[in-house]
């Protein structure tokens, strides 16, 4: 598959020799070991990566590679690593033990399979890959090549899900009943290039948004989906996918879960909560708003706006991290439901639901969803199982595809590449 956007894919490598450059698995995997890491694709999702790695112990951020030469500048000047064009040089540098895929959809399997061969260990950003072949080309190179594999990017590292998931398997609240998720954001309506509302090469809401609440919902219920029966809506005509869909997921165990989600941005998840509004937030929404209108008014080529949301790119409105609050986005509004209460979201923590009436229990949010990752990669380096390894995605991935599949039959399709939590 080739973009339809004129953006040379960084990730596309030449043939060669491979070259084993990481250091051994020993030396990396030692809690006092630092990372050294490498970033491909300085993107969105790039930059929030560079930040948020940026801010954790036992992380080096050392190289990075983007064909646009304002984001190399960008990274030199910030970071002062180096910063390449091609995926070949970066993953032949001999000081990266890791690299985070973090380029484009259509491009991530082949990408994995060259940072295999040249034994640098891997975390590709969600959506994990855009079929389930390419999942399985990652496992096998990352077998074959005895290197890490985790599938980044998700909301189930959130402590808060965490914490979910842990208060589910104590039993305080008794048997788990049913799961329920709903997000609203604006994801289709900020600057997009062609791609990434392309459903053929990987991009569109579906692709993008789902992995979230699906990862978040096979957390929480054991990871072991029986089927998906689910629905996908597109009415904005300037856009060619759905930004619209939802979903009811059976477990294996016969829990019900379902989810929906709508990214048209009219209306913002964080509306909901009390904490949730905040004049940056609102000044985002206006802003959203004011580009539907401009998508309405008339096609335009939007690579300049996007540019400006990319790392290098950043105008002083749209920095680089952003806050630390939780906000109700992408993963959204999670209500478990149990033989003995309820449980969900707080601003601190989790609201606990049960006889006595509802307690705020405040968790450790220290580092976040992106320590937990980092700590999962540290693991599969060590050779010890970690839950979001390639298998995980890749049954995330099937949970998304049935989703879209469900769709264009109106049936329920069963899954086959689920795997259980518990085995992790």
């Amino acid at each position: 598959m080739r973009s339809s956007c004129p953006v040379r894919p960084f990730l596309t490598a030449p043939d060669g020799e491979s070259r084993a450059h990481a250091r051994p698995r020993g030396e990396v995997a030692d809690e006092q070991a630092t990372i050294r890491v490498g970033v491909a694709g300085l993107g969105m999702a790039g930059g929030g990566i560079l930040s948020s790695l940026r801010k954790l112990d036992g992380i080096e951020i050392v190289a990075a590679g983007d064909p646009r030469g304002e984001a190399r500048d960008a990274f030199e000047e910030q970071f002062g690593g180096r910063a390449y064009d091609e995926l070949d040089a970066l993953c032949g540098d001999d000081e990266v033990d890791a690299i985070w895929i973090a380029t484009p959809t259509q491009f991530h399997a082949a990408q994995a399979q060259r940072a295999a061969e040249h034994g640098k260990h891997i975390v590709v950003e969600k959506p994990f890959a855009a079929s389930l072949a390419e999942c399985q080309s990652m496992i096998d190179a990352a077998k074959r090549y005895g290197v890490a594999l985790i599938s980044g990017g998700a909301r189930s590292f959130d402590p808060a899900f965490v914490a979910m998931r842990r208060l589910i398997e104590s039993g305080r609240l008794g048997r788990l009943g049913a799961l329920n998720t709903w997000s609203l954001t604006g994801w289709i309506i900020r600057p997009r290039e062609p791609y990434e509302v392309d459903v053929a090469q990987g991009g569109g809401t579906v692709f993008n948004q789902a992995p979230h609440p699906i990862d978040v919902l096979r957390l929480l219920g054991g990871g072991m989906v029986r089927s998906v029966r689910g629905t996908t809506a597109s009415w904005m005509a300037e856009r060619p996918c759905p930004g619209y869909f939802t979903a009811y997921l059976e477990f294996e165990d016969g829990t019900p879960a379902t989810l929906t989600y709508n990214g048209h941005g009219y209306m913002q998840g964080w509306e909901l909560l009390p904490w949730g509004e905040t004049p940056g937030r609102r000044d985002q929404a206006d802003r959203a708003n004011a580009y539907r209108r401009r998508l309405k008014a008339g096609p335009f080529d939007e690579r300049e706006s996007r540019d400006t949301l990319r790392f290098g790119g950043y105008d002083e409105r749209s920095p680089l991290g952003g806050g630390t609050d939780w906000v109700p986005l992408d993963a959204g509004l999670v209500v478990v439901s149990l033989e003995r209460g309820e449980i969900r979201q707080s601003a601190q923590g989790l609201y606990v639901y049960d006889d006595d009436g509802r307690h705020d229990e405040p968790i450790d949010h220290g580092g976040g969803a992106r320590l937990n990752e980092v700590r999962e990669l540290r693991s599969a380096i060590a050779g010890e199982p970690a839950l979001h390894d390639g298998q995980w995605g890749m049954a995330t991935m099937e949970v998304v595809l049935a989703l879209m599949e469900s769709s264009r039959s109106r049936k329920e399709i069963h899954l086959e590449h689920q795997v259980s939590v518990s085995g992790h």
